[in-house]
């Protein structure tokens, strides 16, 4: 069941930016970090960022430098530049889960990055 909130995909051109958001019903950002996760059509699910409730960010190496992940008022957002067609993906976002923060995530906004 999504508890999570997300939105912003849409199709754009090689080079074109999207920016994602994932919201939860109630302010869990200081009790849960986010993870954002992407699975392009026949392929395993990749993680692509994460932010942590003091704003610590991480990204895996496909998306950094171009990737930007941020927070504010309970909703994280994931600010996508410079996108290529390898970034078509379902995008979703998930909590940690860890010590007092629920298990949550969303249903998935799709990003279609073609020519």
């Amino acid at each position: 069941q999504e508890q999570l909130v997300d939105s912003g995909g849409g199709s754009v051109q090689p080079g074109g930016s999207l920016r994602l958001s994932c919201t939860a019903p109630l302010d869990i950002s200081n009790i849960c970090g986010i993870h954002w996760y992407r699975q392009a059509a026949g392929k395993q699910r990749e993680w692509v960022s994460f932010i942590g409730t003091t704003g610590f960010t991480e990204y895996a190496d496909s998306v950094k430098g171009r990737f930007t992940i941020s927070k504010a008022k309970g909703t994280v957002y994931l600010q996508m530049n410079s996108l290529k067609p390898e970034d078509t993906a379902t995008y979703s976002c998930e909590t940690t889960g860890a010590g007092t923060c629920p298990s949550l995530s969303s249903q998935g906004t799709q990003v279609t990055v073609s020519s």
